[in-house]
């Protein structure tokens, strides 16, 4: 019997994903996780197979959250479910430490079949995303999207400003200085040549790149 954690903090998508786990052969859920916190406390308590993964949740989330748990668990699965593209950020959390990328809106079909790879040691991914990690790529600096060019703590730092987080609390969350966070907040302006958080708004929501707030799933 493959256990499963579910991490993700929006109650209905648990609700969703339990109810698709329970009805399949060899799969049973192990518990729940609402927030980054709960997912490491989880972690260390141990007592499950597979981790499936929000990269947007509140407190430690996105491929930090990879990152410590990777570090408490090398040998833990990860499942990544986001609402991205995977274009956006499945070569990076790939290559941070998960085995697997899905996004919800194809979760209710590949779900199963995702767990049921990864919790055997494979990878899930996509023929596209499999040619990147080959290739040892992620998408060039100054080839494609603003986004693209900026550094794993950069896009961090960009995905807590666009979700309307302040200097400060990015700065708690990521256990660093908010002068930092402000370095970063002033590069992050530069590289992708806009004026201020309002015009980074505007590009994070064109570009599916931060959650929709009135869709939880």
């Amino acid at each position: 019997m493959t256990r499963v954690l579910i991490a993700d903090d929006h109650a209905l998508v648990r609700d969703g994903l339990r109810r698709i786990i329970e009805s399949a052969p060899g799969l049973e859920i192990a518990g729940e996780a609402q927030n980054g916190d709960e997912v490491i406390a989880k972690v260390r308590e141990g007592g499950f197979d597979i981790l499936l993964l929000d990269m947007s949740m509140p407190g430690k989330s996105g491929l930090d959250l990879i990152r410590h748990v990777k570090s408490i668990s090398a040998k833990l699965p990860i499942l990544v479910l986001s609402m991205h593209a995977e274009e956006q950020y499945a070569v990076r959390a790939m290559r941070t430490g998960a085995s697997g990328y899905l996004t919800k809106d194809s979760a209710s079909a590949q779900l199963v079949a995702a767990i049921q790879k990864v919790a055997a040691g494979s990878m899930y991914i996509t023929e596209a995303v499999a040619r990147q990690l080959a290739m040892g790529l992620s998408p060039a600096p100054g080839s494609g999207l603003p986004h693209e060019s900026l550094s794993d703590r950069e896009l961090e730092v960009f995905r807590g400003l666009v979700a309307g987080e302040s200097v400060t609390a990015i700065a708690e969350r990521m256990h660093v200085s908010v002068k930092t966070i402000s370095t970063h907040k002033a590069r992050i302006l530069e590289k992708m040549r806009m004026g201020g958080l309002a015009d980074l708004v505007r590009y994070a929501v064109a570009h599916r790149l931060v959650d929709d707030p009135d869709s939880p799933v």
